[in-house]
């Protein structure tokens, strides 16, 4: 349209136009399941989980998958915070040694020794979240100490040791039986919790820290002084279990927060990255479902249709508009082509047979979108097939790609910076005569060069 002379701001104006009536009639389409009993609703919820891992490697475990994420994202709490989601990998196993802990679950930190004295099992247990470091060695760093009498290097030492020592008794004190720490705790500490029946763990990451922080209402402390019970949280039930070669630490039964945790099973570690970022995918679809319960037909359906309505629209417009509607339109046919390709259909006879389903009289067709699951049938009903998405990420979709095009149809010109001739003037190549130098600089005749 741009080289046939039309300016590119009356085609943005169409495009954004357009644009608007498109999501307007996705509005008019889009079907609200929220209103259903919760039993449905739940199925709805994975069936739209199930569509969104059909493509990926998961694919032959969709159903399976489609439940762990519907629980994971129904036991969140209103605002659907994702980082209450933990996903974690372990090798080992088969896929479908998967499974959902409704809490939090990470693996076992670094220990020293007395770890192994320690309880690992407890009931409703003050849990005791630290950013503070353990260890006997942090009170020697950066200290200078100048003496006059070889006896005072020993109040020095004992002065360390007490130090430590009021920590470990302070965090005792709050009745905890449960000490989490960002950062190190050492075998000192280790051997002394030990010897009190206390539970502890050094190096935990910050992420778990902080959902552990979130769910069982503990608050993070970065000192040992003034603790008291206000500051420790509880769960329902911590355990040490096995799980494949590795030993992890649950907390369940939490109070303060929702939270889940899934913990992946795979034979190979590439294998369950794509299962992470599958899963990932799947929690978004369905926490955007959960958020805008209105969902439209998948598979190209609704491209298809809002192609029908922009053409029909297009012939009650005069003008330059209609065309550039017509040609918006026409654009949105490459969604159901593309999934035809992917599939190894014929695009162009499934694009036919779209269009007769979606033209004929009535309503009946206006869900037809590509059918990947049966090679006889290549086009389907959609929504009696469970193909969904939220209707939420079609008009994004719709509203992002027509500002992407209308700011590159705003760009009025674009300037190359040619490439700059380094070549020297006087250089052999650029000089007639020469015969036998072959292109060769002036300075550079070797023995074997011709004279």
């Amino acid at each position: 349209m741009i080289e046939e002379g039309l300016h590119p701001q009356i085609i943005i104006k169409g495009f954004r136009y357009a644009c608007n009536l498109a999501k307007q009639r996705i509005r008019e389409l889009a079907q609200d399941v929220g209103a259903k009993s919760p039993e449905e609703r739940r199925k709805m919820l994975e069936r739209c989980a199930a569509t969104s891992l059909n493509s990926k490697l998961v694919s032959t475990h969709n159903e399976f998958f489609a439940k762990i994420v519907v629980e994971a994202v129904t036991t969140l709490d209103d605002d659907l915070d994702l980082n209450l989601i933990g996903i974690k990998k372990e090798t080992g196993g088969s896929l479908l040694d998967s499974f959902l802990v409704d809490g939090v679950a990470f693996k076992k930190t670094f220990s020293y020794a007395g770890f192994e004295q320690q309880p690992k099992r407890f009931e409703n247990p003050g849990i005791l979240l630290l950013n503070v470091e353990l260890e006997l060695k942090s009170e020697k760093e950066n200290a200078e100490i100048r003496i006059e009498n070889p006896d005072d290097y020993q109040k020095f030492v004992d002065a360390e040791w007490n130090i430590i020592y009021t920590k470990l008794d302070n965090c005792v004190k709050t009745g905890a039986k449960i000490v989490l720490s960002r950062l190190a705790i050492g075998d000192l500490a280790t051997q002394y919790f030990a010897d009190r029946g206390i539970f502890c763990a050094g190096r935990v990451a910050d992420d778990d820290m902080r959902r552990v922080s979130r769910a069982t209402g503990a608050s993070i402390q970065t000192t040992c002084n003034k603790l008291d019970k206000s500051v420790l949280g509880t769960c329902g039930k911590f355990e040490e279990r096995q799980i494949g070669s590795a030993r992890y630490n649950f907390f369940t039964g939490c109070p303060s927060a929702k939270t889940a945790t899934i913990l992946l099973r795979g034979g190979g570690e590439q294998f369950i990255d794509e299962a992470e970022r599958s899963l990932h995918d799947s929690i978004m679809v369905v926490r955007r479902a959960v958020k805008h319960s209105t969902v439209v037909g998948g598979g190209g359906a609704i491209e298809m249709e809002v192609s029908k309505f922009l053409h029909e629209h297009s012939r009650t417009i005069a003008g330059k508009m209609q065309m550039i509607v017509n040609v918006f339109a026409k654009a949105l046919e490459v969604i159901p082509r593309q999934l035809a390709d992917n599939g190894g259909l014929d695009s162009t006879d499934v694009l036919n047979q779209l269009r007769k389903a979606h033209y004929a009289p009535g309503s009946a067709g206006c869900w037809m979108g590509v059918n990947l699951s049966d090679q006889s049938k290549p086009i389907g009903d959609s929504f009696l097939n469970f193909v969904w998405e939220p209707a939420l990420v079609r008009l994004n979709a719709f509203e992002a790609a027509t500002e992407a095009t209308c700011m590159i149809l705003s760009v009025d010109e674009t300037i190359k910076n040619p490439k700059k001739d380094h070549t020297l003037p006087n250089h052999p190549s650029k000089m007639g005569g020469m015969g036998g130098m072959g292109g060769m600089p002036m300075g550079g005749m070797g023995m074997g060069a011709p004279m």
